[in-house]
C-alpha cells in the first residue's frame, strides 16, 4: 500500500495522535528512513487495520471483511495465483448478481486495477484488505498438507543411514533437510502453533505442534533424517552441530507471510538422540489492551490502579506456559512513554519492546538475575522487571528496589495469588517489607477460546446444572445471585459478546437468571474451517488478582496460611481464577470443561 506522507498525517490526526506525537514520528521516520506509516505501526501508536479503515473511508473504497482461510478454492483460482501474488490481489467471493468482490493491498494500483479488468471483465467490484488478510489469502492457493508436502521432499534423504556425523552437503540452504525445516516452521507458523517438538523415538522422529495448549501430533519422519534435521535447526540458531550431550539453546528468525518471527531453539540429549523444541514468537505482535488479554470488573480496576503508582511491586504468577510474560509486555508497553525509563533483565527476552532497555540473563558471564538487577539500579530505572523472582537474593533486592521508588514487575511460579505471599516469607523475606511493598498479586491460566464463527449454545439439564453447582461451589441461592450479578457486569465490560448479537446484546442474552443458569456454550461438533476443524481459536486468560489491603497486610505481617488470606480477599471483593472462567465459560468464550480442565484441585 503506497499513501502519501501527507494523507497519513490527515489519518493519524483522525485517530486521534497529537502534533508533538507526530512530529516525534516524523523525525523517527526520516531517521530510520522507513515510510510514516510503518513508523506508528511499529509505534503502537494505531493498527494496520485501524489505518486500513481510515483509509478506505477517506478514498471511498470499502474495507473487505472476510475470513481469509475460508475462501472457496475454485472462486479464488478464479484468478492465477502468479497473479495474485504480483498484484496483490484475490477474488473471495462472487455476489447473487455474479459480481467477483476482489481484495487488494493497493486499490490505487492503476496498472493492477487495469490487469484485473482484462482478466475478469467489468463485472468486478474492488475492495481494501490489511496485508496480514491478503497473504493468508493468497496461501490458501498452496492446497497441500504439510504432510504430503513432507512426503515429497523427505524421500530424497530416506535412504542415508543414520549417523552423528552429518555430511555438510545434506544441510545446505537448498537441501531436502533444509527444505523439510522450512516446512515444519511454515505450517507451524500458519497453523498458529506456540511450540514446535520434534521428537525422536526408537524408530521414527514424531513431529508436534502445541495449539491453544494442546500438543497434536502432525507428522512422523524416517528415523534415518535425525541428524541432519537436529544439525540444520543447530546452525540457523548458532548452535554447536558436534555437541550432542549436552542441552543447548539459541535462536534465529525467518519470514513467513510477511511478518516476522524469532524461533527460541532449546535442544535436550534423551535416550533416543537428541530433542528440539522451538518456541515461535511473533515479533510483529502489537501488545494488547486489558480487556483483549480477558481483564474486567475489579481485577481490571486493581490493576488499573497498581501500575500508576511511583513505587511498589506487582507480581505475575502462574505455572509455565500460563501467559504471564504477555502480560507483562502489555502492562509495560503501555507504560512505555519517552519521560520514564523502563529496564528489564530477562531469561529468555521473548518480546521486544521498542524503547525498553531488555537484558539477556547469562549466567556463564556472570549475568543472573542477582546481578542484572544490581546492575539495573545503577541505571536510573523509574520501572523494572525481573523475569522471574528465583531465589530469596533476587526477592530481596526487588522488594529493597520497590521500597527505594522504584515500580518493580515480576513473576513467580505459584498455584495461585495467595500462596505467593507465604513463599516470599520462606524466601526470607520480612513480613513488613512484604506488606509494604507488594501493590497486587495476578495469578492467571490460559484456556482456549471457542471459535466465534462455529460455537453452538444449549441448555443444560439437571445432571450438567448438578455437575456446574459441586465443582464450583454454588451451594446457595445467594451463589447463584452472585453469578448472575457477575455475568451481568462482564457483559457491561465486553467480554463474551452473544455469537448473534452485537456489542448491545441486551441483558436478556445472559445465560444466567438470579436463580438458575438457563445457557450454555460448546464447540461446534467437528468445528469449522475458521478452526481447523477443532472448535476453538486461540486462548484467553482468566485471572484473579489479589490486593494488598489494610486486612491483607495485617494477615501478612502475622503469618497467616494462604487459605486464610484467599477467603479474606474473596470477602473483599476478588473473584478467584475459577469463577472469572465460569463467567467467561457463561459469556460463551469458553466451555465449562476448559475451565475445569486448567483450575481443577480433586
Amino acid at each position: 500500500m503506497h499513501i502519501g506522507n501527507s494523507l497519513i498525517e490527515k489519518l493519524l490526526r483522525q485517530h486521534g495522535i497529537k502534533d508533538d506525537q507526530l512530529a516525534a514520528l516524523q523525525s523517527q521516520a526520516a531517521a530510520d528512513k522507513k515510510p510514516l506509516d510503518v513508523e506508528a505501526i511499529k509505534g503502537n501508536l494505531i493498527t494496520e487495520e485501524e489505518l486500513i479503515k481510515l483509509y478506505a473511508k477517506e478514498i471511498d473504497v470499502p474495507l473487505a471483511e472476510f475470513d481469509a482461510k475460508s475462501v472457496k478454492k475454485e472462486v479464488l483460482k478464479t484468478l492465477p495465483e502468479r497473479m495474485a501474488r504480483q498484484y496483490r490481489a484475490v477474488v473471495y467471493d462472487v455476489d447473487k448478481r455474479g459480481e467477483k468482490l476482489i481484495a487488494m493491498e493497493d486499490p490505487d494500483d492503476v496498472q493492477a486495477r487495469n490487469f484485473l479488468q482484462q482478466q475478469l471483465g467489468n463485472n468486478i467490484r474492488i475492495h481494501i484488505a490489511t496485508t496480514q488478510t491478503l497473504q493468508t489469502a493468497i496461501d490458501q492457493y498452496s492446497g497441500e498438507n504439510i504432510n504430503a508436502q513432507l512426503t515429497r521432499v523427505i524421500p530424497t534423504v530416506d535412504e542415508e543411514e543414520e549417523s552423528e556425523e552429518v555430511d555438510e552437503s545434506s544441510i545446505t540452504e537448498d537441501s531436502p533437510i533444509a527444505q523439510t525445516v522450512n516446512l515444519i516452521i511454515e505450517y507451524g507458523v500458519k497453523a498458529g502453533a506456540s511450540d514446535i517438538h520434534i521428537e525422536p523415538r526408537e524408530d521414527v522422529v514424531i513431529t508436534r505442534y502445541r495449539i491453544d495448549g494442546v500438543l497434536r501430533e502432525i507428522d512422523k519422519l524416517p528415523r534415518t533424517v535425525l541428524g541432519a534435521l537436529v544439525s540444520r535447526i543447530k546452525i540457523l540458531a548458532n548452535l554447536k552441530i558436534d555437541e550432542h550431550r549436552a542441552p543447548q539453546d539459541g535462536r534465529f528468525k525467518v519470514e513467513v507471510s510477511s511478518l516476522m518471527y524469532a524461533l527460541r531453539v532449546s535442544t535436550l540429549p534423551v535416550v533416543d538422540g537428541e530433542k528440539v523444541v522451538m518456541r515461535i514468537l511473533n515479533e510483529s505482535t502489537k501488545a494488547a489492551n486489558f480487556q483483549e488479554l480477558g481483564f474486567w470488573g475489579t481485577a481490571l480496576e486493581a490493576l488499573k490502579h497498581a501500575i500508576v503508582q511511583p513505587h511498589g511491586m506487582i507480581l505475575v504468577t502462574g505455572p509455565t506456559g500460563s501467559g504471564k510474560s504477555t502480560t507483562l509486555f502489555s502492562v509495560l508497553s503501555m507504560l512505555n512513554t519517552p519521560s520514564v525509563n523502563i529496564s528489564t533483565v530477562e531469561d529468555p527476552v521473548e518480546y521486544r519492546i521498542p524503547g525498553v532497555n531488555q537484558t539477556q540473563v547469562n549466567p556463564v558471564a556472570g549475568m543472573t538475575f542477582t546481578n542484572g538487577l544490581r546492575a539495573l539500579l545503577r541505571q536510573d530505572p523509574n520501572i523494572i522487571m525481573v523475569g522471574e523472582i528465583r531465589d530469596g537474593e533476587t526477592a530481596a533486592l526487588g522488594v529493597q528496589a520497590a521500597l527505594t521508588g522504584h515500580l518493580v514487575f515480576s513473576t513467580l511460579h505459584t498455584n495461585n495469588a495467595s500462596t505467593t505471599l507465604p513463599r516470599l516469607l520462606d524466601m526470607g523475606i520480612e513480613p513488613f517489607l512484604i506488606a509494604s511493598t507488594i501493590r497486587i498479586v495476578i495469578g492467571q491460566r490460559l484456556v482456549r477460546r471457542l471459535c466465534t464463527n462455529c460455537r453452538e449454545h444449549f441448555t443444560p439439564d439437571d445432571t450438567a446444572l448438578t455437575h456446574i453447582r459441586q465443582s464450583f461451589h454454588l451451594t446457595t441461592a445467594e451463589a447463584s445471585k452472585v453469578i448472575h450479578d457477575l455475568e451481568t457486569q462482564a457483559l457491561k465490560n465486553g467480554i463474551g459478546v452473544s455469537a448473534n448479537h452485537g456489542a448491545d446484546t441486551p441483558a436478556a442474552d445472559l445465560s444466567t437468571t438470579p436463580s438458575t443458569i438457563h445457557l450454555l456454550w460448546r464447540p461446534h461438533d467437528g468445528g469449522c474451517n475458521s478452526c481447523n476443524h477443532t472448535g476453538y481459536k486461540g486462548r484467553i486468560g482468566i485471572y484473579e488478582v489479589l490486593r494488598s489491603t489494610p486486612a491483607i497486610q495485617k494477615m501478612i505481617v502475622g503469618n497467616e496460611t494462604s487459605e486464610e488470606m484467599q477467603q479474606t480477599a474473596i470477602k473483599e471483593g476478588m473473584v478467584t481464577m475459577q469463577l472469572d472462567g465460569l463467567i467467561k465459560a457463561l459469556r460463551g468464550e469458553t466451555t465449562i470443561e476448559e475451565i475445569l480442565r486448567v483450575t481443577s484441585e480433586e
